[in-house]
């Protein structure tokens, strides 16, 4: 097989096949210590990002972030101790198997398009290395610094963020006042009852639809699973790649996970699983980072048209059900109306990388948003009392942008803050279709890090989504505040494996966190509007 070229040889970044991207998708960090139900928010969220890039032409980073949910729900999450403990995660991890159905269904019309845009790349290299070797007979191919980012295949020319910090703006606010758009017309339309009784018609016909997703799936699997009966029975195998002489992936079979017990009578029998990583003998994987956004998605060879994920410094307790949310809509200097722009003619290239070498997509932060926490947090910090909040957001262009400062319910003291009604959170953030990209917090008269208090809290956000970011802000300080992630390695596997109980406890390992501002992934921006959604009772403000 050709040998690869750098993307700087190609004049941009190279498309890739199926059986690269499906490696890929397997490199993330699974921990089964970590409660079902964040873990079924993290596959909720793979299915959002997954969602956002199909839209924007990204065949190839949708296909990691399906492939990636399939297998973390039908491998790692079907067998999570939690999975039959209560009854409505029971219920959320059989929906998340059906979703799962779906994305297998997307990922066979996926396959053809990426592997014969890859086919044609390969093809066009050999034909190159032929002809330079005709003239340069010694000549040595260039090798990547870098593995290959999905997120960026066939784009020509990847944007740097922090150069275009300006574009960026532009482009989050012209998304993000199109969604908003889309939402509405979408409830004005159930309003109007221009969907008649749908949730009815939705469960009448509920068994009738399985039936026929549950035919379309079987479908796909026969044409492309020729394994035999007793193979099928065994544990789960890895799929079966065969690769041509031209190193396509020609076919990829996904065989059946087996249950120690049904989770429900009424589980379709067309289920179908992806790989076992443990059978594939392959470390531990790491959830790699985001993608990121360029001018122009030019082809170059396709001419043809959930430890708690964000226990936010929290615990869960239950609580009455919220008043409506107060909202305040911040205003910058300089924030121009959103101009007609497209997604996806622009990717943003990764602007950092993880220590284990994965990339970090751009995370864009107000500028003014931390002045604005520090106002909401003001009572608080002169009594000495910490407070938190929770930083949400999207995803545009491949890079990540806040536009939600949540204030969820909680108890504080001097040295920690945990929220409460977690439940509120989450549907809340559903309901505005938002990705948590961290959380904010205070340090009343402590000085900017990050204790070991906050670590456990923050492993919860990272093991869902790699950039997420902490910021520790230190008013009475200097300096008075700071961005932070974990290490990975080796800061995130420790956090996570720390048995410790204490309420705050050293860490042996040492570099367990780093900045991810100047140098980092994180970006302060002017002009990036952002709601601030206060969820606390007026009485505890």
């Amino acid at each position: 097989m050709t040998s690869q070229i750098s993307a700087s040889s190609t004049g941009g970044t190279p498309p890739q096949s199926v059986q690269t991207i499906t490696k890929i998708a397997q490199e993330y960090q699974y921990n089964a210590g970590v409660p079902l139900k964040y873990w079924l928010r993290t596959a909720a969220t793979l299915l959002r990002e997954a969602a956002i890039y199909e839209r924007e032409g990204h065949d190839e980073q949708t296909y990691l972030l399906l492939f990636r949910h399939a297998q973390l729900v039908l491998v790692n999450l079907s067998k999570h101790p939690d999975a039959n403990k209560d009854d409505k995660d029971r219920k959320a991890l059989v929906a998340a198997e059906k979703e799962v159905e779906k994305g297998l269904a997307k990922l066979e019309v996926l396959k053809p398009r990426i592997n014969k845009r890859y086919e044609r790349y390969t093809q066009l290299m050999r034909e190159r290395d032929s002809r330079k070797q005709a003239l340069e007979p010694a000549l040595v191919p260039e090798q990547r610094e870098r593995p290959a980012d999905p997120a960026l295949s066939g784009v020509a020319e990847p944007l740097e963020a922090g150069e275009n910090r300006d574009l960026a703006v532009r482009l989050a606010q012209s998304e993000l006042s199109r969604r908003a758009t889309a939402r509405k017309t979408e409830d004005n339309r159930r309003a109007a009852g221009v969907w008649g009784d749908w949730e009815t018609a939705l469960t009448t016909d509920r068994r009738s639809a399985d039936n026929e997703l549950s035919q379309r799936i079987q479908d796909i699997r026969s044409n492309i699973d020729h394994t035999s009966p007793e193979r099928q029975t065994q544990r789960v195998q890895p799929p079966v790649l065969r690769d041509t002489s031209s190193g396509i992936a020609e076919r990829y079979n996904y065989p059946s996970v087996p249950r120690q017990k049904p989770l429900e009578p009424s589980i379709l029998p067309g289920k179908i699983a992806i790989l076992d990583k443990n059978a594939q003998r392959q470390p531990p994987p790491v959830l790699p980072p985001k993608e990121h956004v360029a001018p122009r998605r030019a082809s170059l060879v396709d001419a043809s048209p959930i430890l708690e994920p964000p226990p936010l410094p929290s615990k869960i307790s239950p609580a009455p059900a919220p008043a409506p949310p107060e909202k305040v809509i911040a205003t910058h200097d300089g924030a121009s109306a959103p101009s007609d722009l497209d997604p996806a003619s622009y990717t943003f290239k990764p602007s950092a990388y993880l220590e284990n070498g994965s990339p970090l997509r751009s995370v864009f932060l107000p500028a003014s948003l931390r002045t604005q926490f520090l106002s909401v947090a003001a009572s608080n910090t002169r009594r000495n009392l910490e407070t938190c909040g929770i930083l949400c957001g999207t995803l545009v262009s491949n890079a990540l942008f806040i536009s939600r400062l949540i204030i969820p319910e909680q108890i504080s003291t001097s040295d920690t803050c945990e929220t409460t009604n977690e439940s509120a959170i989450f549907e809340y953030c559903d309901s505005e279709d938002l990705i948590m990209l961290g959380w904010i917090h205070t340090h009343p008269t402590q000085t900017c890090f990050m204790s070991s208090r906050d670590l456990h809290t923050h492993s919860g956000y990272q093991v869902m989504l790699p950039e997420s970011i902490a910021i520790v802000c230190a008013p009475s300080k200097s300096p008075d505040w700071g961005v932070f992630r974990l290490t990975d390695p080796p800061g995130l596997k420790t956090v996570l494996n720390c048995t410790q109980s204490g309420l705050f406890h050293p860490h042996a390992q040492e570099n367990i966190y780093t900045g991810a501002l100047r140098p980092g992934h994180v970006f302060e921006v002017n002009g990036l509007e952002y709601e601030t959604v206060d969820l606390r009772p007026k009485d505890a403000r």
